[in-house]
């Protein structure tokens, strides 16, 4: 079976923000960062090569496949900032109606920026999901 790519890696997180070469998705990564870091009382670290991610968990699917994951995560990335949380919380879609310019997918919300969404809402959405996999233990 293949190795997991995405692992934590000893890269600095805020030199990994100053190199981001557009700057209003370093302006919003440091935003995503400073709240990301309040809702979850977690420090930031870099996951593989560009996911700024918090907290961790272990998880394996019914095909054998398993590894570790950042519990909510986010990366600024050049088409969208892709921010990673959790599928399954009750929450979710009802948030998601409410967040304003995204596109989404199981576990991954795309932002242009952060000026596009209600970051009251967003910070629902963190909390929601940090919450939901925290205590599901996936």
């Amino acid at each position: 079976m293949a190795e997991t790519k995405t692992k934590p890696t000893a890269v600095s997180v805020k030199e990994f923000i100053a190199a981001v070469p557009d700057e209003q998705k370093r302006r919003d990564s440091k935003v995503l960062a400073d709240m990301m870091s309040k809702i979850t009382k977690e420090k930031p670290k870099m996951w593989g090569p560009s996911i700024i991610g918090f907290g961790s968990y272990h998880y394996k699917y019914e095909s054998g496949h398993e590894g570790d994951m950042c519990v909510v995560g986010f990366s600024p990335r050049k088409a969208a900032i892709s921010i990673y949380i959790s599928a399954g919380f009750e929450k979710r879609d009802s948030l998601l109606k409410k967040l304003g310019k995204h596109k989404s997918a199981v576990a991954c919300l795309y932002v242009k920026k952060l000026a596009d969404v209600d970051l009251k809402v967003l910070e629902d959405l963190i909390k929601e999901s940090f919450n939901y996999v925290k205590k599901k233990k996936l």
